[in-house]
């Protein structure tokens, strides 16, 4: 059972994680470099969030908006 444990450690150490180890061992030549995963999903987030509120701006100019005051049945 021992070794089981040891199989799942080796396998996170050694291969899962060998993509963050080449990230920390770029850091130290170009900050920028290392980080530009984060700035890829930064940069789709912002996208996705001026996608959106252009979708909610034709809803709004549409009239398909539901603005009752309302917003339960027993209110």
């Amino acid at each position: 059972m021992k070794d089981f444990f040891y199989a799942i450690q080796d396998l996170f150490v050694n291969v899962l994680f060998a993509p963050f180890d080449a990230l920390r061992v770029l850091e130290l030549d170009s900050w920028f470099g290392a980080n530009a995963i984060s700035w890829i999903f930064s940069i789709i987030g912002l996208v996705a969030m001026v996608y959106w509120m252009k979708q909610l701006k034709g809803f709004n100019d549409n009239n398909e908006e539901d603005k009752s005051i309302s917003s339960h049945s027993f209110l």
